[in-house]
């Protein structure tokens, strides 16, 4: 396979860093920046979410649905504006101290304890979310197969496609893209997968607006789709409620992300600046693809608005959408994973310094290509991984409730919860001051909007099940 070369897990010499309950020196070099940064963003953000949206909005009508879009980006931003805060941590005998994850901040911040149950919910939502985005990879793939079939056959054909085959298709990709090592070599990755987000959301805004013209009128209510009695329409406002959570948050990736930065300026303040330019692109697309499919088909929108059939024609650009979600979901599936997997790979070399399996690396030269490292213990804990996401994808593959679930688990506690009791210690802020009272009301709102979107959407996978 090649030659052996054992690689030193301890970091550079440039200042500490807080990583697994312990401080090390780091050397590499950071070479992020802001456009870098609001990539990774734009590749975690804009991916399974988006084409939900239109649905989302169709449950909560004209007014409530834009409304709660706008909401949520407000409060992603000011759940990323006191997180990037929170990014060094000043210890009395290390000086500056850089948190490389979301984990080991609440670790240095609120304490062990805390840090452990946010350290599950953290691993818990991206897990989920890598799940979500292989049941919206095998549904684009099973969308292009169908999308010919109805070309060629006709729009009564019934043309189906199992989703299994694909689920298994998109795991043996993840399974090779796995080998980049972390955030610091995905850079171009990302970009590719941001311009493939921009490409397939246009796709989706301009089918939108091309049916409202062919239509004459916006379609679609005040009060959206109208259900058989109240607890059902309630059920749907709560799901709906959940897939928008879903679509916003970053936080979990957040530091990781800052983590690439380089400094000068400081990267607070580019992360910030970053999270203000992704967080506008984003809500821009969001809003116009919701708001577009929503007018263009009234109550009998889709949950995905580009592989739900509301548009057949012309059936190449519908293939090509859907090809530009596969390829950014493929960039999106490895960056909700990486900081799981750097949690395995550090928790690996903890427990058994010793071992040549899990802290050596060896030299692959494959022909036409540049040689690369591999490490037998990161392929096998990536490949599990891998392996057991499909498999839940195959078991689940509900897709507006899946994100619903997944959006309402993570949005509370990981978005609002712990980045505010983090700038309350960071800046001492007082009890029962202005500050602290209005963050405070913020936390309990957020907590009420993720109890209604869990029941909601675990309702809703519920009922497909049994159905």
């Amino acid at each position: 396979m090649g030659e052996e070369v054992i690689i030193d897990n301890a970091p550079l010499i440039d200042h500490y860093s807080y990583s697994g309950d312990m401080f090390v020196n780091e050397s590499f070099r950071r070479t992020g920046n802001m456009w870098s940064a609001a990539a990774h963003i734009i590749t975690g953000v804009i991916g399974a979410g988006v084409l939900s949206l239109s649905w989302s909005v169709a449950q909560l009508g004209w007014i409530a649905g834009p409304i709660c879009i706008l909401l949520f980006a407000g409060t992603t931003f000011i759940s990323t504006y006191l997180l990037s805060d929170c990014y060094r941590f000043h210890h009395p005998q290390h000086g500056s101290i850089r948190c490389s994850s979301y984990t080991d901040a609440v670790n240095l911040y609120l304490g062990a304890i805390k840090g452990k149950v946010c350290g599950v919910l953290v691993h818990v939502s991206l897990y989920g979310a890598a799940c979500a985005y292989v049941i919206t990879s095998a549904t684009s793939i099973r969308a292009i197969l169908k999308s010919n079939c109805y070309h060629k056959e006709g729009h009564e054909a019934p043309c189906k496609y199992g989703d299994a085959m694909y689920v298994v298709l998109f795991g043996l990709v993840q399974v090779i893209m796995s080998f980049i090592p972390d955030f610091h070599n995905m850079a171009l990755l990302s970009v590719v997968a941001a311009i493939m987000s921009f490409s397939y959301a246009s796709i989706g805004i301009g089918l939108g607006f091309k049916k409202v013209i062919e239509n004459g009128r916006v379609m679609g209510s005040v009060t959206g789709i109208p259900a058989s009695n109240i607890a059902d329409k309630l059920w749907l406002v709560f799901q709906a409620l959940g897939d928008i959570a879903f679509a916003y948050p970053y936080t979990v990736i957040l530091l990781e992300i800052q983590d690439t930065l380089k400094s000068p300026p400081s990267e607070n303040r580019t992360m910030k600046k970053a999270s203000v330019i992704a967080v506008s692109i984003t809500t821009f697309f969001y809003l116009c693809c919701a708001c577009f499919g929503y007018a263009a088909f009234g109550n009998q929108t889709p949950g995905n608005l580009l592989t739900g059939f509301g548009f057949y024609e012309p059936y190449w650009l519908i293939d090509f959408a859907n090809a530009c979600i596969v390829l950014h979901l493929v960039g999106g599936y490895l960056i909700y994973s990486q900081p799981t997997y750097s949690a395995a790979d550090k928790w690996c070399s903890r427990s058994y310094p010793n071992s040549r399996f899990v802290n050596s690396f060896y030299r692959l030269k494959l022909p036409f290509l540049p040689d690369f490292q591999i490490n037998m213990s990161r392929i096998c804990t990536r490949t599990v991984y891998v392996i057991s996401t499909t498999g839940l994808a195959i078991m689940f593959p509900y897709f507006n409730q899946v994100l619903g679930v997944l959006g309402a688990i993570g949005f509370w506690p990981l978005t609002i919860y712990f980045p505010v009791e983090m700038y309350f210690v960071q800046n001492k802020v007082e009890a029962w001051s202005t500050k602290w009272i209005t963050l405070r009301i913020l936390s309990f709102v957020c907590f009420l909007i993720t109890v209604v979107s869990l029941v909601g959407s675990l309702e809703g996978i519920i009922s497909q099940k049994l159905s």
